[in-house]
């Protein structure tokens, strides 16, 4: 595995030349900016509620909470990952020698930096953890929709923040499982980011790591049609005279609220696009795991 061309950047000290800071300053600046949009928006959408009820604080939905906790969690990981990058670039050294590990001059060559372990296990953490914030959306969504007694009867804030608080830190827990001598973190080009090993010692983990992933992308599309059947269930159900209804002021039959469902078709379509992004972002970790690999492994 030594020839291989992902690794060939794993012991170098330096930059690998002809490199510029200039793409990762934009995509930095662009993700800032975008998250900022998204929390400034959401809190407007939440002010705007406030002065509809009188000055009375609106009491948040559990989806308004989670894409605000997934557009944290996205700045987040934004403002932790991108200054390490700019910093390599500043000073032209790679990670691992911006903060090597302890030891031998022999182990430290061989091993990745202190540096390089850290941004490997952040990089994987702010892969799974919004995936599963993701999820948690979905399946928010598709209850609401699809089972709206259990819903109402079972579902709180307060539940969902535990249970979201515990997928994160599961999320946690599994990433660092490197740091704990289960997997490998190594260094590629140019030199200025680090993550899980994807061949050769460590991948089991990276097998283990990617099937979650797409065990976790594969649910959120499973949520999100449901979440549209459901909606063709309910516009088919739709009795067609209820305009007619609403101008002679008869009530309407529960569950048709148009309103509610301008809103739940909001949320889906915010799903559906966030989806395809996932998908998209996490194709190059899941496709390398092809079945005979995976056959090989077990053999093993």
């Amino acid at each position: 595995m030594e020839g291989r061309p992902p690794y060939r950047c794993r012991h170098q000290r330096s930059l690998s030349s002809g490199q510029s800071a200039v793409p990762g300053s934009l995509l930095f600046a662009a993700g800032l900016v975008g998250n900022v949009l998204a929390l400034g928006l959401l809190w407007h959408h939440q002010l705007r509620a406030r002065l509809l009820r009188g000055g009375r604080p609106a009491r948040a939905s559990a989806f308004y909470l989670l894409v605000s906790a997934l557009a944290t969690t996205d700045l987040l990981g934004k403002c932790l990952l991108s200054p390490i990058v700019l910093a390599a670039y500043a000073r032209n050294r790679s990670l691992s020698q911006l903060w090597p590990s302890e030891g031998e001059a022999e182990a430290e060559a061989a091993a990745p930096g202190r540096l390089c372990q850290l941004f490997a296990f952040l990089m994987a953490f702010f892969g799974l953890a919004p995936t599963a914030l993701l999820l948690a959306m979905a399946l928010e969504c598709w209850l609401s929709l699809g089972r709206p007694y259990f819903y109402e009867r079972h579902a709180s804030r307060r539940r969902g923040a535990l249970l979201t608080g515990a997928a994160v830190a599961l999320c946690a827990l599994v990433c660092a499982l490197p740091l704990l001598g289960f997997g490998a973190a190594v260094q590629y080009c140019p030199g200025t980011w680090c993550f899980i090993r994807m061949a050769g010692e460590g991948r089991l983990y990276a097998v283990l790591y990617a099937s979650l992933l797409g065990l976790l992308v594969l649910a959120v599309g499973l949520c999100n049609l449901g979440s549209m059947r459901s909606l063709y269930r309910m516009a088919r159900r739709q009795p067609p005279r209820t305009a007619g209804l609403a101008a002679s002021g008869a009530a309407r039959p529960p569950g048709l609220s148009g309103a509610a469902r301008v809103e739940e078709l909001r949320h889906l379509v915010l799903l559906a696009l966030m989806t395809v992004l996932f998908v998209v972002c996490s194709l190059p970790v899941i496709l390398p795991l092809n079945p005979e690999e995976i056959k090989r492994l077990g053999r093993k």
